[in-house]
């Protein structure tokens, strides 16, 4: 074996730069993240030579010339100082490798200057060797890479096609631009630009200039605040009607720090379980904002692994946030000096949540009067309220939380033009034509019903189809008859394959057991996962108006207006849309119409 050696500088910087770049997207990362860091409102990305050539711009603060020789070496970094940093970071980058890195596989040369300067410093690195000297130029940096990784081709053999890698700094540069919509960013490649935002820190507008008007005409708005654990997240999530065929479009970060999360993915998912389909995910833009100390960005050189301190808490927030946000539930901040709060008081308006749609009959502890348009607050609620507000009462500025009325017109009938195929109840709209499935729409109205429903009225069976059931089914049915006993049904054994229904729930009376067990147990297909789920699912189904089955007018409008009452109006639980909406404008525009 031989002698152990120490490693040259450069070795060593080469072998960090494994770790840090692995392709052209990686240095495209770490310098714009640094110009973020550094304040800027604009960025400006040049990629050319088949993404070996990178240009970064940016009217940050600059680096002093006195730390310009320091800031590529190893190590060296203006955002952290001691070990206790580790736990308070506010910047995207904090580690000090991702400079020395990569001037040890580029040519790289770098013009800055701060505002305190009338000149500025350029600073020319090849094989890890750095010459500075001075130079005019505006505030800011400007980072050129050339020739990257050409002194490692074993690396360049690894990687994509120019294309491929473009794609992945598309993507990148897309992310960053969600993630900051303060700052305009500009992507050109070979002279063509490919992307650009323009940095009105508006986050709806950003996501309009990356993707399309189309997409942001399917949002709807997530922004929700816990004060004790100081949590905010903020962002759009699409309707469940809008789906995409990939993880891809989940837009998640922490601290505006793009992420590969897990726990916020899973969160994300469970919020859409019961929404959309089997293989379909939703288009999402997330930022969670949490304390530095309760998360560790500190577990991969990448920094998008990351660690809480209360992986539940995290949980639960990201997933009734999301909720909330599909209900329709936007949260609106003033903000007021502190004041004593006094729950006898008439409601001020400081920290209010808007039903922009108030449709719910019954939500936990808050409840909607349909004869006044009034929502009223539980007295257990109001108590935990008053109790958070009196503990959050500090010197500083405060925010507080409630529950408002919402004036609210009176709906108008529905303007029911008919039905079509027997299946598909057409409305008339202002600006445009409903196509409602008359079976999916009640399907979701009864499902939200049921899930609300402590009791389900059931009826007695006095006769009952003997249901002949395999041996893994009858042992599966007697592990759970509580939960099926819990939405109405009662089930005896006759003997150990074969049961009988004593009671069924009270709206499927009518509907043969042997076939509502049928679709049970086929929709639990050896899965127990979401047992009590599966049966309001194949109850309401069972329960629904059916496609084909003609409607009276008055049955369409009682339809239609239930379902509208609906928290997540969408799809059915199985994930299918319910309505499709053509504008007015397309519909005139096709047969050649003025709208």
């Amino acid at each position: 074996m031989a002698r152990i050696q120490q490693l040259s500088k450069h070795l060593i910087n080469q072998i960090a730069a494994g770790e840090v770049i692995e392709r052209p997207a990686s240095v495209v990362k770490e310098l714009v993240e640094n110009s973020v860091d550094a304040g800027s409102s604009k960025i400006s990305i040049e990629i050319n030579n088949d993404c070996r050539d990178i240009r970064v711009a940016d009217n940050g603060c600059g680096i002093h010339p006195d730390d310009i020789m320091l800031a590529f070496s190893k190590h060296a970094t203006s955002k952290i100082a001691s070990d206790e940093d580790l736990f308070n970071i506010h910047t995207l980058g904090f580690r000090g490798e991702a400079l020395s890195s990569i001037i040890s596989i580029s040519k790289l040369t770098c013009t800055t200057r701060t505002a305190d300067f009338e000149t500025g410093t350029k600073v020319k690195c090849e094989n890890s060797e750095v010459k500075q000297v001075e130079t005019g130029c505006a505030v800011g940096t400007i980072m050129d890479i050339k020739d990257l990784f050409y002194n490692l081709p074993a690396r360049l053999k690894f990687l994509k096609s120019p294309n491929t890698e473009f794609s992945y700094i598309q993507e990148l540069v897309q992310a960053i631009a969600l993630a900051h919509p303060e700052c305009s960013l500009e992507l050109k490649k070979n002279g063509k630009t490919m992307l650009k935002t323009s940095g009105q820190n508006n986050l709806l507008q950003t996501i309009k200039e990356v993707y399309s008007a189309d997409v942001i005409a399917n949002l709807k708005e997530v922004l929700k605040t816990d004060n004790l654990a100081g949590l905010k997240i903020s962002g759009y999530v699409s309707t469940p009607d809008y789906t995409r065929s990939s993880k891809k479009s989940y837009h998640i970060y922490i601290n505006s720090r793009t992420v590969k999360c897990p726990i916020f993915q899973k969160a994300i998912d469970t919020a859409y379980k019961s929404l959309i389909a089997n293989g379909k995910y939703p288009f999402v833009v997330l930022n969670l904002e949490i304390p530095p100390s309760d998360v560790d960005v500190n577990v991969h050189p990448t920094k998008k692994e990351v660690r809480y301190k209360n992986t539940n808490q995290i949980f639960n927030f990201i997933y009734t946030s999301i909720q909330a946000g599909l209900a329709n539930y936007v949260e609106k901040n003033t903000i007021n000096p502190p004041q004593q709060f006094n729950p006898n008081e008439n409601f001020q308006q400081s920290h209010i949540i808007d039903f922009v749609q108030p449709k719910i009959e019954q939500s936990g502890d808050i409840f909607f009067d349909k004869k006044d348009d009034t929502i009223y607050v539980s007295d257990k609620l109001m108590e935990q309220e008053t109790k958070k507000l009196k503990e959050t009462q500090v010197e500083q500025t405060e925010q507080k939380q409630f529950f408002v009325p919402v004036e609210k017109e009176a709906e108008p009938e529905e303007n029911i033009v008919g039905q079509y195929k027997n299946t598909y109840i057409l409305v008339e709209k202002e600006d445009g034509l409903e196509i409602v499935d008359q079976h999916i729409a009640e399907e979701r109205y009864i499902y939200e019903k049921l899930m609300s429903e402590k009791n389900i009225v059931s009826q007695m069976l006095f006769v009952s189809d003997v249901v002949p059931v395999s041996s893994s089914e009858a042992e599966l049915i007697k592990e759970n008859i509580d939960k099926f006993e819990k939405f109405g049904y009662g089930i005896e054994f006759l003997k150990d394959n074969e049961l009988i229904f004593r009671k069924v729930p009270q709206m499927i009376a009518k509907v043969n057991p042997k076939e509502i067990l049928a679709d049970i147990l086929e929709n639990i297909d050896g899965n127990i996962d979401r047992l009590e789920e599966k049966i309001l699912i194949t109850t309401s189904c069972k329960a629904s108006v059916k496609a084909g089955q003609k409607l009276s007018t008055w049955q369409m409008q009682e339809i239609i207006k239930k379902w509208r009452t609906t928290k997540m109006p969408y799809t059915c639980p199985h994930g299918r849309p319910i309505v499709k909406f053509f504008p007015h404008k397309e519909i005139a525009a096709f047969f050649q119409r003025n709208a």
